[in-house]
């Protein structure tokens, strides 16, 4: 039962977030993709702050090594990210003018995206490679979050699929510019989505025979989520918005807090 859970959770994190980018973009809603990027800061902030961190804080794992453990994750995923392999699929948006107009439409967004593809992807399998490496670490915490609490693992799967779909739109744009296909491009990202499902079968297997490692994974899983949210969501919202757009900012980012604790009251509610 619970290695059926830890499978359907990270495919369908994995695998679901990249099917979901590509509706969002054939729907033509990438517009609202910086609305996701507010739902998925909250959720992921929300999961590792008021999930993760008390659940592996009552492991019985001394305070002050798991607080080492938090430190040094934030700092290797700071590597990881220096290596383009983490958060690959945002930095174009770190390119803006601070003086650009508030409303630049999408097509010139896309065009930047092009160009990001041509001087980090070459045929866009430096993308594909990163998602895979980020599949595959998404797989192993998620798989230790299922292994601490089954509501847990739920959480930290939404989390990640809300945190992908941004991910995803603009991976999808770049390798189909890459292989002038959009079906083609859609497969590829696919299959690096189930590397997720690898990750997790790797996670469950380290955990099922060293239990004493899950409280550490957890807080691993927290700097991923924490790093994530903070040093590549966060920082694409900081731009200069009216009081209308900014309202609706943070409502959105209040409503990705709010949908991680409904998920956990109504797994306790059952």
């Amino acid at each position: 039962m619970m290695l059926f859970a830890i499978l359907f959770g990270t495919v369908g994190a994995g695998v679901g977030s990249v099917w979901l980018a590509a509706l969002l973009s054939a729907a033509m809603l990438a517009r609202y993709t910086q609305h996701m990027l507010s739902l998925a800061a909250g959720a992921l902030m929300a999961t590792a702050f008021l999930h993760l961190l008390p659940e592996a804080m009552e492991g019985g794992a001394d305070a002050h090594d798991l607080f080492a453990v938090l430190l040094v994750g934030l700092l290797f995923f700071f590597l990881l990210d220096k290596a383009e392999l983490w958060h690959h699929g945002h930095e174009h948006c770190h390119h803006h003018d601070h003086d650009e107009h508030e409303h630049a439409d999408e097509h010139s967004e896309k065009a930047r995206q092009h160009a990001h593809a041509h001087a980090h992807g070459g045929g866009g399998w430096a993308i594909l490679a990163g998602d895979s490496v980020h599949a595959f670490g998404d797989g192993v915490l998620i798989a230790s979050a299922f292994m601490a609490d089954m509501h847990l693992g739920v959480m930290a799967a939404l989390a990640v699929l809300a945190h992908e779909v941004p991910h995803h739109i603009g991976d999808l744009v770049v390798v189909q510019h890459a292989s002038g296909n959009r079906r083609n491009a859609l497969i590829k990202v696919t299959l690096a989505g189930t590397v997720t499902g690898i990750g997790g079968l790797v996670g469950y297997g380290m955990v099922s025979r060293f239990d004493e490692v899950l409280p550490y994974l957890l807080v691993l899983a927290s700097s991923s989520f924490i790093y994530v949210a903070l040093a590549d969501l966060i920082p694409q919202l900081q731009k200069r918005l009216n009081l209308k757009a900014t309202v609706v900012q943070v409502l959105w980012l209040l409503a990705g807090i709010a949908m991680v604790m409904l998920v956990r009251g109504a797994w306790h509610a059952h």
